[in-house]
This record gives C-alpha cells, structure tokens and sequence, in this order.
C-alpha cells in the first residue's frame, strides 16, 4: 500500500505533474521578466489545466479515433514512466536496473514522436506541417542530447543512471565536459520546442503546430507530459553536469539555475526557421559531442 501511495503521490505521479506546472510556471515568469511583463500568476498553470479538463474533446471527423484518443495518454503515460529512474527532487531514483539511461531516454522521447504522429492524424494542413517539423526536429535533437548523456556514463563505465549518479556526486563534469553540458541543455530545449526552436508550434505560421486539432482532455495531457519531461530533463543534466542532485535543496538550486539559463536563452534569440534548427544543429552540434566522446574513449584507454 505504501509503494501505491509513493507512486501515485511522493514523489510520484501526482507530485511530479504540480512539479512540471511549478516549472512552467518559473519558466514563463522569467522569460516575461526578461521581457519587460509581469507574466503569469503562480497558479495560471493549474487553472489551465483545470479549464482543459472541462472543455469539450472534439475529435475531427477525418481522424482516427483510436489513435486521437490514446496518444496523450502514450504520451503522458512515456514521461511518468522515465521518470521512475530519474533522481526528482534529490531523492534516489525510484526504480533501477542495468541499462535504464537508454531506456528512460526512449521514454522521453515518446512525447514527441507522439505528438508528431497526433498531427499526422488529424488530416489538418496545419497540423501535417506541424507533425512534418516535429519529426524532422525529433531526429536532430534527440541523438545529440542521447550522446552528451553518453560522457558522463562511459566515464562512470555504467548505463545505469543511479551508478552514473554515484560517479559524479563530488565530480563537476560541467568543467570537464563543457561541451556535452552546452549540448544536453541545447538539446532539452530542442526536444521540448522551447524558443527560439519552437518552429514545429509557431503560431504566427501553423496556428499551433501538430495540435491545432486538439482541445479538452487531449490537449491537457499533452501539457502536462511537456512539464514532466521538462523536469525530468533538467533533473538528469543537473545530475550528471552539477555534481548531483543529492537533496532537495541542491535539487532546486541546481534545476533551477538550469531552468534560469534556458528561460536568457528564451528571450536573447528569435525564434529560428526549421532549416536552421535542424541543419545547424545536427551539423555541429553532433559532430562536437561526438568529438569529445573520442577523447573520453583515448582518456579512458590511456591514449591521452
């Protein structure tokens, strides 16, 4: 009964979705102060959320129903897994086994690739592009954000993200691996289409991207998914770049300053066409990580 209780509220479910609103909350507030607005109230998050749940789903008469139904729930229910071997609020990961950093990764990115395959579904010319963009920006930034995970785990020699954790605890890898910190963090922001690569949403160009067709329920859970996967994200480059997340404390300082960065970075640069986020970023991006990857193998096997 107790293991039901830690899953569904603390640190579970329940806790980690007010988590991924708390977060979002932050995030718009510091991107509207950088901007010279008030922002929003601390609980317009929440209210949103609550107002989705109440409206109406419509579902389009040219979409297929099971799949327009079942992907949010995917979706959500891909960023709540993930986020069982993740350390969320300082405390140890909630479940563990050999290999879980690769496992938890895919987890993540289910969100977009079902938020790509809602817009395919739907028949809408908007939310075709959108899905389009959406796919297309999945493949340039998910393998580089995997392969800056990857520096910290070969030199802890474990796939296993609580071993991993135990490795940099006392160790800074932002100053030793300066790049796959950039990269993670570019990379986090790419997979969420936060500005400036949110070209697979721009509003002033596809309505709202690969859910325009969405409302009520839908919508919500895609939301909500979006404010998981931000905290989950967070939690593992501060875990692996800042010497760990051990506590709650170190957890929101850590995850915040991030967050801090994330939101300058939101408000420095407009936003960027899909060419550029996609080409540019596979381009260099990649190959820099995958550079540094190389002298983390001739390091480790006494090359250097």
């Amino acid at each position: 009964m107790d293991s039901l209780l830690n899953l569904l509220l603390f640190p579970g479910g329940l806790t980690l979705l007010l988590s991924g609103m708390a977060y979002e909350w932050v995030d718009r507030k510091l991107v509207a102060r950088f901007q010279n607005r008030v922002g929003p109230r601390w609980f317009q998050p929440l209210a949103d959320v609550i107002k989705l749940f109440a409206k109406e789903e419509i579902t389009p008469a040219n979409a297929g129903k099971t799949l327009f139904f079942w992907l949010p729930v995917v979706a959500l229910s891909g960023a709540l897994t993930a986020s069982l071997y993740i350390p969320l609020l300082g405390l140890p990961p909630a479940a563990s086994f050999p290999g879980d950093l690769i496992v938890s990764l895919y987890l993540l990115s289910l969100l977009t690739l079902c938020t790509g395959l809602a817009g395919w579904n739907t028949g809408s010319r908007f939310s075709l592009v959108g899905a389009t963009r959406v796919l297309t920006q999945m493949f340039a930034y998910e393998a580089p954000f995997l392969l800056a995970l990857l520096g910290p785990a070969m030199l802890a020699g474990s796939w296993q993200i609580g071993e991993i954790i135990a490795y940099t605890q006392t160790r800074w890898l932002l100053f030793t691996q300066p790049v796959g910190f950039v990269v993670a963090l570019i990379g986090l922001m790419g997979k969420l289409e936060l500005p400036p690569f949110d070209a697979p949403e721009a509003e002033t160009e596809i309505v709202a991207g690969a859910l325009t067709e969405y409302s009520g329920r839908g919508l919500a859970l895609f939301h909500l998914g979006k404010g998981v996967e931000l905290v989950s994200g967070l939690s593992l480059v501060a875990a692996f770049y800042l010497g760990g997340v051990d506590g709650l404390p170190a957890f929101l300082l850590k995850t915040l300053l991030l967050l801090l960065i994330m939101a300058f970075i939101q408000s420095l640069l407009t936003r960027l066409r899909i060419d550029q986020t996609v080409g540019l970023w596979w381009r260099y991006g990649a190959i820099l990580v995958l550079l540094q990857i190389l002298l983390i193998i001739l390091w480790k096997g006494g090359g250097l």
